[in-house]
């Protein structure tokens, strides 16, 4: 079966407070955007991989590309306004049948190992999104006030998120709405049953500064574990 991933890098960076995107921030000495790249790469090297890049980091993007020697085989097309714009460009370039993972370049640490195994959800129950438990109490707002939810319940949602091509394609053709904050919200909003698997504490989204940091001890502890 013919697979793609559309690894999602058209963010500003904004929230990270720097010069460039989080995406474009060095890890343990390469783009945090490469780590992805080459996970899933390793996975499946013979799978389709799409990169949303911002038009404004394009031609930083090839600048890396050239100082760190990048050869990889992928495909780039522009970012939209907003994730479900750059999505919705990536899937442009799938043209045949087969399943999608979607990734957010924010997550570095991802492996290919974890890639085989939502892949391997996906191909068994049609899709695959990966969650993992709350450890913290949740409490939801209500105007002034609030109240504990069981959090048993409840899951925060990762990427990689595997689909059909052809039904994530049929999804992406809604109109945007604000809550399409991930894949599985526009899955649902379109009908299509989602599978829920299990994600992994050290699939951590580097959002703020202080991620990298976390980011990268995070990474060197892996290396050694293994």
């Amino acid at each position: 079966m013919k697979k793609y991933v559309i690894i999602v890098a058209g963010g500003t960076g904004t929230r990270m407070q720097g010069d460039i995107p989080k995406q474009f921030m060095l890890l343990c000495g390469k783009p945090v955007i490469l780590h992805s790249i080459e996970a899933f790469l390793q996975y499946d090297a013979t799978m389709l991989v799409i990169l949303v890049i911002h038009i404004d980091y394009l031609a930083y993007w090839e600048q890396l590309c050239t100082e760190f020697n990048i050869s990889l085989l992928f495909k780039v097309v522009l970012g939209g306004e907003t994730r479900f714009e750059s999505v919705k460009n990536g899937l442009t370039l799938v043209e045949e049948e087969g399943l999608v993972a979607v990734h957010d370049a924010a997550r570095p640490l991802v492996s290919a190992d974890f890639i085989e195994s939502i892949f391997a959800e996906a191909e068994a129950n049609g899709s695959a999104m990966p969650g993992i438990i709350l450890n913290d109490t949740i409490r939801f707002i209500v105007g002034d006030t609030s109240h504990q939810l069981d959090r048993t319940f409840i899951r925060a949602m990762q990427t990689p998120q595997v689909y059909k091509a052809s039904e994530l394609k049929r999804a992406y053709e809604q109109p945007y709405q604000p809550l399409f904050t991930d894949d599985a919200s526009v899955m649902q909003s379109a009908g299509f049953p989602l599978h829920l698997t299990g994600g992994r504490p050290d699939n951590i989204k580097i959002t703020h500064p202080q991620d990298i940091v976390v980011a990268e001890a995070l990474m060197n502890f892996l290396t050694t574990e293994t």
